[in-house]
Formats: structure tokens, sequence, C-alpha cells
């Protein structure tokens, strides 16, 4: 099994084989709570416009996301788990619009296989590949705003692989510097409104959920999350 990792948008469009988009800071780490949450599905769009648009075709659809990290006007629900902690999705269709980990699922355009990744369900994806025992295995960072590698998503990455090839990770040693660098943005006054420091701590529960997001594209081309139940 051959395993590359790359980083950013620039990273998605060089992804082949089985793709696993990484975007623990926040967006694969709140897909998956809504998901534990009952959701059907999570379609995820690049623009705000999208997302608009399927509301107004679908007004029962929920509308979850962000824009430079802070809530969208119109929107349901921010990017935050801990805002989503205990909100009942079940049976309902979300639109997730974020401004890194959603532009990373549109982008894998050479991917054979798509899923989405955080810590949060690391081990599930982990024991999916192990499953599926592809060639190639490309694990993807979307970093702040698609803009820099950060700590949260290379380290992420850094952990699958190192599971995939039998290697030890020290996480607490990982969550010490993430919680140092990349985490303290979360506990500025100015972005606790949009950006709750809870969310550090959700987004860093290690394999709190056995259950993949398997990315499927539909007839209309847009990109919905499934979950994947592991054993």
């Amino acid at each position: 099994m051959k395993i590359d990792i790359f980083h950013l948008v620039e990273g998605t469009r060089k992804a082949r084989g089985l793709t696993v988009i990484i975007d623990v800071f926040r967006a694969f780490s709140t897909a998956c709570y809504a998901a534990n949450n009952g959701a059907a599905g999570i379609i995820a769009v690049a623009l705000t416009e999208q997302a608009f648009k399927l509301k107004e075709e679908h007004p029962g659809y929920i509308l979850l996301g962000e824009e430079n990290e802070r809530f969208i006007p119109g929107f349901d629900y921010g990017n935050s788990p801990y805002h989503i902690l205990d909100v009942d999705f079940s049976g309902k269709t979300v639109v997730q619009r974020t401004t890194a980990g959603t532009q990373g699922l549109v982008n894998a355009i050479h991917a054979d296989e798509l899923l989405t990744a955080s810590f949060v369900n690391a081990g599930a994806v982990i024991e999916y590949i192990k499953v599926r025992k592809p060639q190639q295995v490309s694990l993807v960072g979307m970093g702040y705003s698609t803009l820099e590698p950060v700590e949260e998503d290379i380290f992420c990455a850094e952990y699958i692989r190192n599971k995939l090839i039998g290697k030890e990770s020290d996480f607490s040693e990982m969550v010490e510097i993430i919680k140092k660098t990349s985490a303290q943005r979360f506990y500025d006054p100015a972005n606790i409104k949009f950006s709750p420091p809870q969310d550090v701590d959700l987004c860093l529960d290690l394999n709190r959920f056995n259950f993949v997001l398997k990315a499927e594209k539909l007839t209309s081309g847009l990109i919905v999350l499934k979950k994947t139940e592991m054993n």
C-alpha cells in the first residue's frame, strides 16, 4: 500500500486512489457529530449560493457551515460541534459549506474513493482502509482556510498513516502541541461566539465515533456524505 500525504486544495488535485480529506477544526468533526445525531446525508458544497439554492428547492434541508469561521446569515447552524451537540437531525438532509473541508471534497477529482476524516473517527477510517486494501492511499489535510497547513490536520494524517504502517503515534503529545498552536484562536474572546472553546476537545476526542463518512456523487453532480458503520 502506497500512502501519500498532501495539503490544501492543490493536494486534493494530486490525490489518487482511496482519498481521505482531513479537516479537524472543524468541518469533518462537525459532520461526524451531525451524522451521529441522525442526519440522513450531508451534502457538501463549495459555495454559499449553492447551499441557499438547495434550501430554496428543498425547504426541509438544514444549512450548516461557515465562511472564514463566521456564521453565515440565513444558515441554520454554524460549523461548531458544540452548537449542534444536542440537535436531533434524524432523517434530515444537511447541506454543509465550509472554507476548507468541503472545498477539498469538490476538488478531489481524481480520487477512486473519497472519505472524510478527523480525529473523532480516525480509527474507523483506518479500519475501513485496512478492509478495502487499496494500492494507493492519499491523505489530504485542508489546513486553515485552505491557505496554510495546520498542526491538527498534519497530525491527523500522520496518525492515520502511522497506524496503517504499524507505527505508534503519541496522541497526547499531538494534542498538547495543537492546544498551544492552532487551537489558541478558540480561546480568543473575539471568536467565542462562532468558535467556542468547547470545540477544541470535541474535535480532539479520539475515536469517539465508529463510522466513516463516505462521499458519493449524485446524478446532479453534488457530493453527499453517507455514514458507514464499522464493526
